[in-house]
This record gives structure tokens, sequence and C-alpha cells, in this order.
């Protein structure tokens, strides 16, 4: 079985579809993301690309809400800072500063580009 999410105009996860191996196949029954995405186009409307549950296509498989980056093909959040970089590694955003290591809270202060430790009362 073949998994296909349904995006919006701003690439948002909409909806997962299942479509039988058979649906996505050509005349020789190799397996074509386009023919997939035509299928469920046909049935459904809207613009279709392929996930899978182990990742292996675009990063991670895609969840309703989650958004479709073009650029880096894959399925991620949205991009949390203007500084934030995409990490192939990982196949998600990382700030350009390495998080420090240690058993302290921090969040992320884009107008100084660093990690802030959380202060607690």
């Amino acid at each position: 079985m073949a998994h296909f999410a349904e995006l919006d105009s701003n690439n948002m996860v909409l909806r997962i579809v299942v479509v039988k191996n058979a649906d996505t196949a050509d005349a020789k029954g190799v397996e074509k993301e386009y023919i997939g995405a035509a299928f469920c186009e046909r049935l459904f409307g809207g613009r279709w690309v392929q996930t899978s549950y182990n990742g292996s296509i675009r990063g991670r498989y895609a969840g309703i809400g989650m958004i479709y980056n073009e650029q880096y093909n894959f399925f991620g959040g949205a991009k949390p800072h203007a500084s934030w970089i995409f990490d192939s590694t990982i196949k998600d955003w990382a700030a350009p500063v390495a998080k420090p290591n240690d058993d302290k809270q921090y969040d992320w202060n884009e107008a100084a580009l660093s990690w802030v430790e959380q202060v607690t009362a």
C-alpha cells in the first residue's frame, strides 16, 4: 500500500489516504509517485504527494497540519524563525547556533541569535 498526503495552497497537509500499489503502477507494474498522485487527484481533486511510514520518502511520515517543504522535499513544521536553517542530517529546521547541552531549559532568542536560559521563579 502507498500513502499520499493532500496539500492545501500553503502546502499544509489536509489528509492522508492509502492507495493500492496497483493504483500507483505503470503498465510494467513499476510503482510511480506521479501515477498515484494522479489517481488521488481523479478521485478527490486537490494536490497530492507521497509519504511513507518509515520516513524513506520526504524525511518523515506526513501528518495532518504538517507543512510540505518543496525546496527541501520534506514534511515538517513551518520554519520556526527566520535565522533557522534546514539540517539535512536530522531532516528538520535547526538553529544557526547549537543549543547548550546541559540540564537547563533554553528558549531561542531570534533578536540576539542565541539560546537564552529560561528563568524559573
